[in-house]
């Protein structure tokens, strides 16, 4: 048999990984297109939902408008995209799990296991924040700034992009104390060490809210506020999985 023959009948383990993750991959998008499917003859009634936060506070008279042709039909159908991505969230880093879980140590899994857990609920906790703490309040803030005699009327894509943004900002926001905790365990650094830069992640907080919230105060404090106190909570959350006789340095 020649060297070139041989060679074929080597297994490749790289291509093995690689037709696993497609099929993984393949699963992820099935489970979003399955769905979206069922949630798509309630785009509607999900746009409506997504929007009352706003409508609520719209002075009489006033409406949501779509200011583009295909709107009416082309947000509520983003929308129902992103509720899949969403709602699919569980399933689909269940599917990365599958693939990365082999390759981990025992240990790498105990911790592994309850990251990928609190992450989910964590996102999720982000997103449910943004919609019945800040939404109202800055939505309340901004149909009551704005001049008497203008007429507020919100275009109905525009509205969507922008809870959007709010939405993922926040729920990223509520991951910070996944974050800490990972580089606390991988020894990128210690939890006294993050206790000692606290200013400079207290500043860096309310940058971050005022680049990933509307440039207004309120929205950006809360989006700051909650971080800081997700960081805190890292931070204590560190101190506890850190292993029994290891110093900071």
């Amino acid at each position: 048999m020649s060297t070139e023959d041989e060679s074929e009948d080597t297994p490749q383990p790289l291509v093995a990984h690689l037709t696993e993750l497609r099929d993984r991959l393949l699963r992820s998008i099935l489970a979003v297109l399955l769905v979206f499917c069922a949630l798509f003859a309630f785009a509607n009634d999900i746009y409506a939902y997504v929007s009352e936060p706003l409508r609520a506070l719209l002075p009489e008279g006033s409406t949501m408008i779509a200011t583009e042709v295909a709107s009416p039909f082309l947000t509520p159908f983003k929308l129902t995209m992103v509720t899949a991505v969403f709602l699919a969230i569980p399933y689909v880093l269940y599917q990365l799990w599958s693939f990365v879980a082999p390759g981990m140590y025992r240990n790498e899994k105990k911790l592994a296991i309850p990251l990928l857990v609190s992450s989910v609920l964590l996102f999720y906790a982000g997103a449910a924040f943004a919609y019945f703490v800040v939404f109202p309040l800055i939505f309340g803030f901004f149909t009551s700034v704005g001049p008497s005699d203008v007429t507020i009327m919100t275009d109905i894509n525009r509205y969507l992009d922008f809870v959007l943004k709010l939405f993922f900002a926040f729920g990223l926001a509520f991951e910070i104390p996944i974050a800490a905790v990972i580089m606390i365990r991988v020894g990128v650094t210690t939890a006294d060490d993050l206790a000692r830069k606290r200013p400079y992640i207290i500043v860096g907080c309310f940058v971050l809210g005022m680049l990933l919230t509307p440039p207004d105060i309120i929205s950006q404090s809360l989006l700051a506020v909650p971080m800081w106190l997700l960081f805190e909570a890292g931070v204590v959350f560190g101190r506890m999985i850190t292993p029994q006789g290891e110093s900071s340095p």
